[in-house]
């Protein structure tokens, strides 16, 4: 865990604090440069810590009661997901924002059912995202536009309460989901193990434990069975 500046919470017109929690350290690194250089609007955006694993975060978050946390989802030890939980039961009055790579529905669905208020992807500028920071302090709900439209489709159904939990999605881990989003996109094992940092082995084994858990025998059923689930 690092930390730059005290805890305690600024006054409403003071900077705007905020934690950033990465389990990769380079992309931290670029985040917190362009976050502290400024982009000459009010009030500022200051970086006061970071974290790359759960317990660090939880920790951190309670220490230095940040304003604002910037959350990747997917992280060793339960993702955003758990960061949420646990410093939601320490009792953090720190608004999460979502910052990740996946623009997948149900990772969209899960951290903002868990209690984030708002999800950007990775690709957003360095402006947008200090922009993104001042607008979820100032109460607001942010998202980047095409994932606005899942949070809608999933609360449609009962105004103000969350979708219920898609059982053959859940029964799936996190890296099951990662590998079958791209078999169904087309990927070969090879490309796949590429991908994600694992053996084509590892591979393997996780195709066969998807297909198992999905009830479907090969690669077209089982991108069928991904697409109605707009996993992909």
């Amino acid at each position: 865990m690092t930390e730059s500046s005290e805890a305690g919470s600024t006054a409403p017109d003071g900077p705007v604090r905020v934690y950033l929690v990465d389990d990769h350290a380079l992309f931290r690194s670029g985040v917190r440069a362009e976050l502290d250089r400024g982009d000459g609007r009010e009030p500022a955006v200051e970086v006061v810590g970071e974290a790359g694993s759960v317990d660090e975060a939880v920790a951190g978050v309670a220490h230095l009661a940040p304003d604002v946390v910037l959350l990747d989802v997917h992280m060793p030890g339960g993702g955003g997901a758990e960061v949420l939980r646990r410093a939601r039961e320490a009792g953090t009055e720190a608004v999460f924002l979502a910052l990740s790579v996946s623009d997948a529905a149900e990772d969209v669905i899960s951290v903002i059912r868990s209690g984030a208020r708002g999800y950007v992807t990775k690709t957003i500028s360095p402006r947008e995202l200090a922009d993104a920071v001042r607008r979820v302090r100032a109460g607001d709900a942010v998202f980047s536009p095409r994932l606005a439209g899942f949070v809608l489709d999933a609360f449609s159904d009962r105004p103000g309460a969350a979708a219920p939990v898609d059982p053959e999605v859940d029964q799936l881990t996190r890296r099951e989901r990662d590998v079958l989003r791209l078999l169904a996109r087309g990927y070969a094992y090879k490309e796949i193990a590429g991908e994600l940092f694992i053996s084509v082995k590892t591979v393997e084994t996780h195709v066969s434990s998807v297909l198992r858990k999905t009830q479907t025998s090969n690669r077209y059923e089982l991108s069928r069975w991904a697409s109605d689930r707009r996993l992909v």
